[in-house]
């Protein structure tokens, strides 16, 4: 008898692997139509033979802050240190679901009991072990698994989604918070021409040789001009207050990280876009919706188990004495063996109409995966029209700033000699104003428009190496975690 439980209990697994087969559909990867070629791709600025760069910032801007700030966001931003746990979460749940494949119940118990009757005492002692397992015949089990590894893949994706979009608001921050500070300096440039203009008026007008108009006219220009300091003042320390954010910080500690005031990024001539079918495999959007439908394709499976019978297996085998030195040496053993089915067919209608509801979300999330890609495509193809036209609009802004300056020069000259009067030196100060802010702008946007087209690609992400999110997490964070619980040892690598 003893060899006959061993046997049951070693072959067991064996028995309720053997014959198992899943019901349900076989998830295949939709396949999806993209176009071969760019539009803007005979656009002498992209280019599609070469593949996008990782680490796009460093070679596309070359400005050293602006890698620095990248590199502290990822250590330090929040939002990619909670996507990094969800990571772990997944982690988890995979481990749960891979768990309910093996016996559900497994209880070692034990108990000792002392009784007197009759001035007589009775000991009593007795341990035992039972195992119960649901046979996973149809599947169910391996569907949840197949969802949970499919849930794990897409929490990738998202970390990779939350990365990609940290960087690009790094980037577009960055080169906002320039770009105003050299419309700042812009500004200010133009209330040195300006107050130098109202110096000449005055004298002029202390000269005899013009009216108040002149001077009035010349003071209102100055003083609009002026006005503008203080709004750029404030869209740059809200953008460093936005920066502070993003590198996980306070605004008064961002502050010090930078001082300095450098140009604004100069953007590479060429842009690598690599070809569009690229981006199924690189967008971590559309690499999330799949992973969600090949999730939902498994929940179809789980549900079609419903419609059959559960088998569940399992035995105990014990021993009891009235000493506790016989407990494993004396004759007294217990064991025993069951089976047992469960079949919801009374439930049959409201099991089928859950099967109908899981393949209506399955076929809803296929949609959504097909837009997805869509309107990746159509991002893609917006930024990149936006920063081949942007680098167009810039050239043609250099050379109308360039003119207005030397019109500055020379009306100045002619309203000190009198050739000209001060309307026209007016109308010039407030044209140069107007170029050299709207240049410093276009090439703030050209810039901004860079980063859309890297963001739209989703390049970025590869930088994490096939790192597992979870290592990324810092060591405290980990070590926090191993305190609180010591059941994240062998889990988590400090």
């Amino acid at each position: 008898m003893k060899l006959f439980i061993l046997r049951f209990f070693c072959i067991l697994p064996a028995c309720m692997l053997a014959g198992c087969f899943q019901v349900g559909p076989v998830y295949k990867t939709p396949v999806v139509k993209t176009e071969n070629i760019w539009l803007a791709e005979s656009d002498s600025t992209i280019t599609a033979k070469s593949i996008v760069d990782p680490r796009w910032w460093a070679s596309s801007f070359k400005d050293p802050q602006l890698d620095h700030l990248i590199d502290l966001a990822l250590g330090q931003n929040l939002s990619l240190l909670s996507a990094g746990l969800r990571v772990l979460q997944a982690q988890q749940q995979l481990a749960i679901a891979i768990g309910n494949q093996y016996p559900q119940q497994q209880q070692l118990s034990g108990s000792s009991s002392r009784q007197k009757a009759n001035a007589i005492t009775f000991n009593n002692y007795s341990l035992g072990f039972n195992v119960g397992w649901e046979a996973d015949l149809w599947g169910r089990f391996r569907y949840q698994v197949e969802s949970a590894a499919a849930g794990l893949d897409g929490s990738v994706a998202a970390y990779d989604g939350v990365l990609i979009s940290l960087v690009a608001q790094v980037a577009q921050n960055y080169v906002l918070m320039r770009t105003y500070q050299q419309r700042l300096a812009v500004a200010r440039e133009n209330i040195l021409l300006q107050e130098k203009s109202l110096q000449i008026a005055k004298a002029k007008l202390q000269a005899g040789e013009v009216s108040e108009l002149d001077v009035d006219q010349a003071e209102s220009l100055l003083h609009n001009t002026r006005a503008s300091v203080p709004s750029y003042e404030a869209s740059i320390q809200q953008l460093k207050n936005g920066m502070a954010i993003l590198l996980g910080t306070t605004p008064a500690k961002f502050n010090d990280l930078i001082m300095n005031k450098e140009p604004i990024p100069r953007t590479s001539v060429t842009v690598a876009v690599g070809m569009p079918q690229d981006l199924i495999r690189r967008r971590p959007d559309v690499r999330l919706a799949e992973r969600q439908l090949a999730a939902q394709s498994a929940n179809i499976g789980f549900a079609i188990t419903d419609l059959y019978p559960h088998l569940t297996i399992g035995g105990a085998i014990g021993t009891s004495s009235v000493k506790s030195s016989d407990l494993f040496t004396n004759d007294t053993k217990t064991w025993s063996l069951f089976g047992m089915f469960e079949w919801n067919i009374f439930n049959y209608g409201r099991l089928k109409s859950n099967v109908r509801l899981q393949d209506a979300v399955f076929q809803q999330l296929l949609v959504d995966y097909l837009n997805n890609i869509l309107v990746a495509q159509g991002e893609v193809e917006d930024a990149i029209v936006g920063y081949v036209k942007s680098h167009e609009q810039l050239a043609i802004y250099e050379q109308a700033a360039a003119a207005s300056q030397r019109a500055v020069r020379i009306s100045s000259i002619q309203y000190q000699e009198g050739s000209i009067p001060f309307n026209t030196l007016i109308t010039t100060l407030q044209s140069n104003l107007q170029q050299q802010d709207l240049l410093v702008a276009s090439e703030g946007q050209a810039a901004v428009n860079l980063v859309s087209v890297y963001k739209a690609l989703g390049g970025g992400w590869e930088i994490r190496k096939n790192q597992d999110p979870v290592n990324l997490l810092p060591v405290e964070m980990k070590k926090a975690m191993i305190e609180r619980t010591e059941a994240w040892k062998g889990v988590l690598v400090e």
